[in-house]
């Protein structure tokens, strides 16, 4: 197992933790000297709050762990691909690398719909990496929607 693969583990236990609590099942770390200092998991319908993502809560735990509004010396695990408002956050906390794992070709702002975090025209870009653990962080996605169509189709009737 890589080193890449063994914090992205951590994340999907987060993500795991979201399916639990009926949301979308993203989970994040952000890892610092080789450490886990944030966890976050998406609690958008818990907190009825749009903007309650894995990684904004992640970046908040951690910018907080450090006292300090920049990360640049961590690197954010997330299990999918971030969409536009997370990879704005990521760029404006000068996290220097994200690995996530799915991908997320209608919403990911990491380069499948549009690209935030490497776009060189803001003052700072990040270095993605893919596809880590793509397809166990794809299932768990693909399971949840599953279970909300079966859910739905049986209160249809």
């Amino acid at each position: 197992m890589t080193t890449h693969e063994r914090w992205m583990k951590s994340a999907l236990k987060e993500a795991e933790r979201a399916f639990r609590n009926d949301e979308v099942p993203v989970g994040a770390v952000v890892v610092y000297n080789n450490t886990i200092i944030a966890k976050g998991y998406n609690q958008i319908e818990m907190m009825r709050d749009p903007t309650a993502h894995a990684e904004m809560i992640a970046l908040t735990a951690a910018a907080a762990h450090l006292e300090n509004k920049f990360l640049k010396e961590c690197t954010l695990y997330v299990t999918m691909e971030p969409c536009p408002m997370c990879a704005g956050a990521i760029v404006l906390s000068r996290i220097p690398v994200i690995v996530f794992g799915c991908y997320d070709a209608k919403m990911g702002a990491c380069g499948s719909a549009v690209n935030i975090t490497e776009n060189k025209k803001f003052n700072h870009s990040v270095h993605v990496i893919g596809g880590v653990l793509d397809n166990e962080c794809g299932l768990i996605v693909k399971e949840f929607f599953e279970k909300k169509r079966i859910l739905s189709a049986k209160s249809a009737k």
